[in-house]
């Protein structure tokens, strides 16, 4: 615990067995009460292996829901645990789960309600091997996000992030996408609801066995977040209500 505010870290896996165990022996569990491992249909051993580490809430979808229907697994088990914080931490070692005490006495003092892993801020991205087509990419939807939702975050697309019980319980990312879309609708959503953000470099690594999305299913997700960024500004506007907010 930090201030008395029970944290869960929230894993949505999916065939991530042979980084599973990097990822969860930096976890800091003098701080961390609980671990939440979501296995989205592993063609691997994930789930042998979570079990080998002592993960003990461990969910096996029967399908395959995608990224975002593995996220609303995961959020809605940490809050039956009653969670006060939830970090969300993908488990193929790509962001390092030491900035975890950081993210979380932000949001236990009350500095803020979310907090992100910021692979733009500082020079991280490219210098952890970030292909540089994905961060031209990243950085002109931020742009264009940030215009349109009338923000100034340094990145929306970050897998990295941090949320109270608070932000948890009053947004309605059940509601939300079950593919990659998910993220931005959500926080889009916490937006909507007028809470403010908090970003902290993250060091980021690209590797073989880190996962990442091809360019096709990256130009579908870029159509996506334009298409949660319009939502965004013509629910504000009034112009057309949607059942995101």
């Amino acid at each position: 615990m930090l201030n008395n505010k029970k944290i869960v870290i929230v894993l949505p896996a999916y065939n991530a067995a042979k980084t599973l165990e990097r990822t969860y022996k930096e976890i800091p569990f003098d701080l961390v009460d609980d671990v939440v491992l979501v296995d989205d249909v592993s063609k691997d051993n994930t789930i042998e292996v979570a079990r080998q580490l002592g993960i003990k809430h461990i969910i096996q979808h029967d399908r395959n829901k995608g990224y975002g229907g593995n996220q609303k697994s995961c959020y809605n088990k940490a809050l039956e645990l009653d969670a006060d914080i939830v970090v969300m931490l993908h488990p193929d070692y790509q962001y390092t789960p030491l900035l975890i005490p950081a993210m979380c006495s932000i949001i236990a003092n009350e500095l803020y309600q979310v907090v992100l892993g910021s692979r733009i801020l500082g020079k991280g991205a490219l210098r952890g091997g970030m292909p540089y087509y994905k961060y031209v990419f990243n950085r002109l939807l931020t742009l264009t996000e940030n215009i349109l939702i009338g923000q100034k975050l340094s990145e929306y697309h970050t897998g990295y992030r941090a949320f109270s019980k608070e932000v948890l319980q009053s947004i309605k990312y059940m509601n939300n996408n079950d593919d990659f879309v998910f993220d931005n609708e959500m926080l889009s959503q916490v937006f909507m609801k007028n809470y403010e953000i908090a970003e902290i470099t993250c060091p980021t690594k690209y590797f073989e066995d880190a996962s990442s999305i091809n360019f096709r299913r990256s130009a579908k997700y870029g159509m996506g977040v334009l298409r949660v960024s319009f939502t965004h500004l013509f629910h504000k506007w009034g112009i057309k209500k949607s059942d995101l907010y």
